[in-house]
Protein backbone atom coordinates (compact mmCIF):
# COMPACT_ATOMS: atom_id res chain seq x y z
CA UNK A 1 0.00 0.00 0.00
CA UNK A 2 1.23 3.62 -0.90
CA UNK A 3 2.01 5.27 2.20
CA UNK A 4 -0.62 8.25 2.58
CA UNK A 5 2.55 11.27 3.76
CA UNK A 6 1.11 14.95 3.64
CA UNK A 7 3.65 17.75 4.09
CA UNK A 8 1.88 20.89 4.89
CA UNK A 9 3.83 24.14 4.08
CA UNK A 10 3.54 27.49 6.09
CA UNK A 11 2.36 26.93 9.82
CA UNK A 12 -0.06 30.26 10.34
CA UNK A 13 -3.30 29.95 11.38
CA UNK A 14 -4.34 27.82 8.05
CA UNK A 15 -1.64 26.04 8.27
CA UNK A 16 -1.76 24.99 11.66
CA UNK A 17 -5.33 24.23 11.24
CA UNK A 18 -4.82 22.33 8.31
CA UNK A 19 -2.52 19.25 10.11
CA UNK A 20 -4.83 19.81 12.79
CA UNK A 21 -7.93 18.78 10.71
CA UNK A 22 -5.67 16.07 8.63
CA UNK A 23 -5.01 14.42 11.96
CA UNK A 24 -8.03 14.34 13.83
CA UNK A 25 -9.77 12.88 9.89
CA UNK A 26 -7.23 10.55 9.56
CA UNK A 27 -6.43 11.48 6.20
CA UNK A 28 -2.94 10.78 6.27
CA UNK A 29 -0.17 7.85 7.53
CA UNK A 30 2.12 10.99 7.96
CA UNK A 31 1.80 14.57 8.11
CA UNK A 32 4.73 17.36 8.50
CA UNK A 33 4.48 20.52 9.13
CA UNK A 34 7.32 23.12 7.43
CA UNK A 35 7.94 26.54 8.39
CA UNK A 36 10.99 29.03 8.16
CA UNK A 37 10.18 29.58 11.54
CA UNK A 38 11.12 25.85 12.56
CA UNK A 39 10.21 26.49 16.71
CA UNK A 40 6.59 27.41 15.84
CA UNK A 41 6.28 24.32 13.74
CA UNK A 42 7.70 22.01 16.17
CA UNK A 43 5.61 23.55 18.99
CA UNK A 44 2.25 23.05 17.04
CA UNK A 45 3.64 19.64 16.34
CA UNK A 46 4.27 18.65 19.79
CA UNK A 47 1.08 20.21 21.09
CA UNK A 48 -0.79 17.89 18.74
CA UNK A 49 1.78 15.17 19.14
CA UNK A 50 0.34 14.81 22.67
CA UNK A 51 -2.90 13.61 22.03
CA UNK A 52 -1.93 10.68 20.17
CA UNK A 53 -2.54 8.07 22.66
CA UNK A 54 -6.31 9.47 21.86
CA UNK A 55 -6.09 8.13 17.94
CA UNK A 56 -5.09 6.31 15.05
CA UNK A 57 -0.89 5.69 14.68
CA UNK A 58 0.08 8.13 12.99
CA UNK A 59 3.22 10.09 12.18
CA UNK A 60 3.54 13.75 12.77
CA UNK A 61 7.00 15.56 11.69
CA UNK A 62 7.96 19.37 11.98
CA UNK A 63 10.79 20.97 10.48
CA UNK A 64 12.55 24.38 8.62
CA UNK A 65 13.74 21.63 6.09
CA UNK A 66 12.35 20.67 2.55
CA UNK A 67 14.08 17.33 2.20
CA UNK A 68 10.43 16.61 3.88
CA UNK A 69 8.84 16.87 0.40
CA UNK A 70 11.13 13.85 -0.77
CA UNK A 71 8.44 10.94 -0.46
CA UNK A 72 5.29 13.36 0.18
CA UNK A 73 2.26 12.48 -2.16
CA UNK A 74 0.82 15.68 -1.48
CA UNK A 75 2.05 18.98 -0.71
CA UNK A 76 -0.15 21.50 0.65
CA UNK A 77 0.77 25.10 0.52
CA UNK A 78 -0.65 27.38 3.11
CA UNK A 79 2.67 29.92 3.71
CA UNK A 80 1.75 33.64 2.92
CA UNK A 81 0.84 37.01 4.02
CA UNK A 82 -2.37 36.97 5.82
CA UNK A 83 -5.00 39.05 4.72
CA UNK A 84 -5.77 42.34 6.56
CA UNK A 85 -9.17 43.98 7.37
CA UNK A 86 -10.49 45.29 3.87
CA UNK A 87 -7.80 44.01 1.76
CA UNK A 88 -8.98 42.11 -1.27
CA UNK A 89 -7.45 39.01 -2.24
CA UNK A 90 -5.53 40.32 -5.52
CA UNK A 91 -4.14 42.86 -3.16
CA UNK A 92 -2.52 40.10 -1.81
CA UNK A 93 -1.01 39.36 -4.24
CA UNK A 94 2.73 41.00 -4.48
CA UNK A 95 3.59 40.22 -0.80
CA UNK A 96 2.84 36.47 -1.18
CA UNK A 97 4.45 36.55 -4.95
CA UNK A 98 8.02 36.71 -2.92
CA UNK A 99 7.09 34.40 -0.45
CA UNK A 100 6.23 31.62 -3.28
CA UNK A 101 9.36 32.30 -4.94
CA UNK A 102 11.63 31.38 -1.89
CA UNK A 103 9.49 28.52 -1.51
CA UNK A 104 9.51 27.11 -4.98
CA UNK A 105 12.95 27.66 -5.39
CA UNK A 106 13.95 25.79 -1.88
CA UNK A 107 11.12 23.44 -2.68
CA UNK A 108 10.94 22.03 -6.17
CA UNK A 109 14.38 20.05 -6.74
CA UNK A 110 13.43 18.04 -3.40
CA UNK A 111 9.68 17.27 -4.66
CA UNK A 112 8.42 13.97 -5.08
CA UNK A 113 8.61 13.07 -8.75
CA UNK A 114 4.50 11.91 -8.20
CA UNK A 115 3.96 14.45 -5.81
CA UNK A 116 0.66 16.59 -6.12
CA UNK A 117 0.61 20.27 -5.04
CA UNK A 118 -2.11 22.19 -3.62
CA UNK A 119 -2.75 25.96 -3.43
CA UNK A 120 -4.07 27.45 -0.44
CA UNK A 121 -2.06 30.57 -0.18
CA UNK A 122 -4.48 33.87 -1.93
CA UNK A 123 -5.16 34.48 -4.25
CA UNK A 124 -4.96 31.23 -5.01
CA UNK A 125 -6.18 31.41 -8.72
CA UNK A 126 -3.44 33.42 -9.17
CA UNK A 127 -0.91 31.67 -7.22
CA UNK A 128 -2.24 28.18 -8.65
CA UNK A 129 -1.16 29.66 -11.95
CA UNK A 130 2.44 31.03 -11.50
CA UNK A 131 2.93 27.57 -9.31
CA UNK A 132 1.93 25.76 -12.46
CA UNK A 133 4.46 27.91 -14.67
CA UNK A 134 7.09 27.55 -12.41
CA UNK A 135 6.99 23.95 -11.15
CA UNK A 136 6.65 22.39 -14.57
CA UNK A 137 4.63 19.48 -13.45
CA UNK A 138 0.93 18.73 -15.64
CA UNK A 139 -1.76 20.64 -14.83
CA UNK A 140 -3.76 18.15 -13.27
CA UNK A 141 -1.30 18.28 -10.55
CA UNK A 142 -1.12 21.31 -9.73
CA UNK A 143 -4.19 21.95 -7.93
CA UNK A 144 -5.76 25.45 -6.22
CA UNK A 145 -8.12 24.89 -2.97
CA UNK A 146 -10.77 27.25 -5.60
CA UNK A 147 -14.21 27.95 -4.53
CA UNK A 148 -14.32 24.86 -2.20
CA UNK A 149 -15.52 26.58 0.50
CA UNK A 150 -17.22 29.37 -1.00
CA UNK A 151 -19.17 26.42 -2.59
CA UNK A 152 -19.90 25.33 0.89
CA UNK A 153 -20.47 28.91 2.32
CA UNK A 154 -23.49 28.80 -0.07
CA UNK A 155 -24.82 25.71 0.71
CA UNK A 156 -24.75 26.39 4.79
CA UNK A 157 -26.55 29.53 3.75
CA UNK A 158 -29.60 28.28 1.53
CA UNK A 159 -30.17 25.53 3.66
CA UNK A 160 -30.18 27.70 6.73
CA UNK A 161 -32.59 29.86 4.75
CA UNK A 162 -34.81 27.07 3.45
CA UNK A 163 -34.75 24.76 6.61
CA UNK A 164 -32.52 21.47 5.06
CA UNK A 165 -29.36 19.63 5.92
CA UNK A 166 -26.51 21.53 3.71
CA UNK A 167 -25.65 18.09 2.50
CA UNK A 168 -28.72 17.72 0.54
CA UNK A 169 -28.14 21.03 -1.13
CA UNK A 170 -26.47 20.37 -4.58
CA UNK A 171 -24.97 23.84 -5.90
CA UNK A 172 -21.63 25.33 -7.06
CA UNK A 173 -19.67 28.48 -6.76
CA UNK A 174 -17.17 28.96 -9.56
CA UNK A 175 -14.76 31.05 -11.29
CA UNK A 176 -12.50 33.24 -9.00
CA UNK A 177 -11.97 32.67 -4.71
CA UNK A 178 -12.42 36.51 -4.57
CA UNK A 179 -14.66 39.24 -5.44
CA UNK A 180 -15.46 37.87 -8.98
CA UNK A 181 -16.91 34.29 -8.03
CA UNK A 182 -20.18 33.33 -10.08
CA UNK A 183 -22.95 31.72 -8.06
CA UNK A 184 -24.50 28.97 -10.72
CA UNK A 185 -28.21 28.71 -9.07
CA UNK A 186 -29.14 27.55 -12.66
CA UNK A 187 -27.42 24.12 -11.72
CA UNK A 188 -28.59 24.29 -8.13
CA UNK A 189 -30.66 21.78 -7.37
CA UNK A 190 -32.32 19.91 -3.86
CA UNK A 191 -33.83 16.65 -4.16
CA UNK A 192 -33.99 16.32 -7.70
CA UNK A 193 -35.52 19.30 -8.27
CA UNK A 194 -34.16 23.12 -9.08
CA UNK A 195 -33.96 25.45 -6.23
CA UNK A 196 -36.87 27.76 -7.87
CA UNK A 197 -39.01 25.11 -8.21
CA UNK A 198 -38.34 23.99 -4.62
CA UNK A 199 -38.52 27.24 -3.52
CA UNK A 200 -41.90 27.70 -5.44
CA UNK A 201 -42.82 24.83 -3.06
CA UNK A 202 -41.67 26.10 -0.06
CA UNK A 203 -43.41 29.45 0.31
CA UNK A 204 -41.03 31.09 1.90
CA UNK A 205 -40.28 34.17 -0.02
CA UNK A 206 -43.76 34.48 -1.68
CA UNK A 207 -43.05 33.61 -5.42
CA UNK A 208 -40.07 32.84 -7.31
CA UNK A 209 -38.93 36.61 -7.94
CA UNK A 210 -38.40 37.30 -4.71
CA UNK A 211 -36.82 33.87 -3.94
CA UNK A 212 -34.23 34.93 -6.47
CA UNK A 213 -33.25 38.58 -4.89
CA UNK A 214 -32.97 36.72 -1.71
CA UNK A 215 -30.82 33.63 -3.39
CA UNK A 216 -28.79 36.75 -4.08
CA UNK A 217 -28.62 38.17 -0.76
CA UNK A 218 -27.46 34.92 0.61
CA UNK A 219 -24.88 34.61 -2.18
CA UNK A 220 -23.58 38.35 -0.72
CA UNK A 221 -23.51 37.47 2.10
CA UNK A 222 -21.23 34.45 0.95
CA UNK A 223 -18.76 36.50 -1.31
CA UNK A 224 -17.91 38.24 2.10
CA UNK A 225 -18.20 35.81 4.83
CA UNK A 226 -14.17 35.97 4.83
CA UNK A 227 -13.99 39.88 5.16
CA UNK A 228 -16.40 39.28 8.42
CA UNK A 229 -14.10 37.18 9.80
CA UNK A 230 -11.38 38.33 9.39
CA UNK A 231 -12.87 41.94 10.99
CA UNK A 232 -14.03 40.03 14.01
CA UNK A 233 -10.76 37.17 14.59
CA UNK A 234 -8.09 38.27 12.35
CA UNK A 235 -8.06 35.56 9.97
CA UNK A 236 -9.86 32.67 8.55
CA UNK A 237 -9.00 28.90 9.65
CA UNK A 238 -11.25 26.65 10.70
CA UNK A 239 -13.73 26.08 7.70
CA UNK A 240 -10.87 26.56 5.20
CA UNK A 241 -9.01 23.77 6.79
CA UNK A 242 -12.10 21.72 6.63
CA UNK A 243 -12.10 22.61 2.73
CA UNK A 244 -8.58 21.94 2.07
CA UNK A 245 -8.52 18.16 4.07
CA UNK A 246 -11.94 17.06 1.62
CA UNK A 247 -9.55 17.77 -1.41
CA UNK A 248 -6.69 15.69 0.60
CA UNK A 249 -9.30 12.79 1.41
CA UNK A 250 -10.39 13.13 -2.01
CA UNK A 251 -6.93 12.54 -3.81
CA UNK A 252 -5.27 10.21 -1.00
CA UNK A 253 -8.41 8.02 -0.85
CA UNK A 254 -9.18 8.69 -5.08
CA UNK A 255 -12.61 8.86 -4.40
CA UNK A 256 -13.56 11.01 -7.67
CA UNK A 257 -15.13 13.84 -5.72
CA UNK A 258 -16.53 16.30 -7.60
CA UNK A 259 -14.95 19.67 -6.05
CA UNK A 260 -14.57 23.23 -7.42
CA UNK A 261 -11.05 23.30 -7.02
CA UNK A 262 -8.97 25.89 -9.08
CA UNK A 263 -7.09 24.38 -12.28
CA UNK A 264 -6.07 25.51 -15.89
CA UNK A 265 -9.31 25.58 -18.35
CA UNK A 266 -8.19 25.85 -21.85
CA UNK A 267 -11.12 25.42 -24.00
CA UNK A 268 -14.72 24.94 -22.20
CA UNK A 269 -16.92 28.15 -22.08
CA UNK A 270 -13.90 30.18 -24.73
CA UNK A 271 -11.70 30.82 -21.80
CA UNK A 272 -8.00 30.19 -22.62
CA UNK A 273 -5.08 29.50 -20.07
CA UNK A 274 -6.57 30.51 -16.93
CA UNK A 275 -6.56 28.90 -13.45
CA UNK A 276 -10.16 29.58 -11.95
CA UNK A 277 -12.84 26.81 -10.13
CA UNK A 278 -15.05 24.80 -12.36
CA UNK A 279 -16.60 21.14 -10.76
CA UNK A 280 -14.13 18.88 -11.60
CA UNK A 281 -13.59 15.44 -10.60
CA UNK A 282 -10.71 14.78 -8.13
CA UNK A 283 -8.96 11.53 -7.67
CA UNK A 284 -5.58 10.34 -7.01
CA UNK A 285 -3.84 11.78 -9.99
CA UNK A 286 -5.29 15.09 -8.80
CA UNK A 287 -7.86 16.40 -11.50
CA UNK A 288 -9.14 13.57 -13.36
CA UNK A 289 -11.74 15.70 -15.19
CA UNK A 290 -13.44 18.81 -15.75
CA UNK A 291 -17.50 18.74 -15.87
CA UNK A 292 -18.48 21.37 -18.33
CA UNK A 293 -22.05 22.37 -16.90
CA UNK A 294 -24.78 23.81 -18.96
CA UNK A 295 -24.70 27.09 -16.91
CA UNK A 296 -27.27 30.30 -17.80
CA UNK A 297 -26.22 32.96 -20.38
CA UNK A 298 -25.97 35.07 -17.57
CA UNK A 299 -23.55 32.63 -15.58
CA UNK A 300 -20.86 32.29 -18.54
CA UNK A 301 -20.44 35.70 -19.24
CA UNK A 302 -20.18 36.24 -15.58
CA UNK A 303 -17.62 33.06 -15.41
CA UNK A 304 -15.86 34.94 -18.59
CA UNK A 305 -15.44 38.50 -16.45
CA UNK A 306 -14.05 37.11 -13.47
CA UNK A 307 -11.60 35.14 -15.80
CA UNK A 308 -10.60 38.68 -17.31
CA UNK A 309 -10.18 39.58 -13.81
CA UNK A 310 -7.99 36.93 -12.97
CA UNK A 311 -5.89 37.71 -16.46
CA UNK A 312 -5.73 41.22 -15.89
CA UNK A 313 -3.59 40.78 -12.32
CA UNK A 314 -1.86 38.08 -13.73
CA UNK A 315 -0.71 40.45 -17.06
CA UNK A 316 -0.18 43.35 -14.03
CA UNK A 317 2.37 41.21 -12.36
CA UNK A 318 4.45 40.87 -15.59
CA UNK A 319 4.09 36.70 -15.92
Amino acid sequence: MTKRKIVVVGAGYVGSATVYTLLMAGTADEIALIDINADKAEGDVLDMRHGLSFLPPIVLRASADYELCGDASLVILTAGAAQKPGETRLQLLERNLRVFDDILTTMLPRLSPNAILLVVTNPVDILTRYVLSRSGLPPERVIGSGTVLDTSRLKVAIAGHIGVDPRDVNTFIIGEHGDTEVPVFAATAIAGMSLLEYCNQCGQCQGSALALGRLHELHHEVMNAAYTVIEKKGATCYAVAQAVNRIAAAILGDQKAILTVSGLVDGPYGLRDACLSLPRVVGAGGIEKTLTVPYSSEEVEALRHSAETLEAAWREMGA
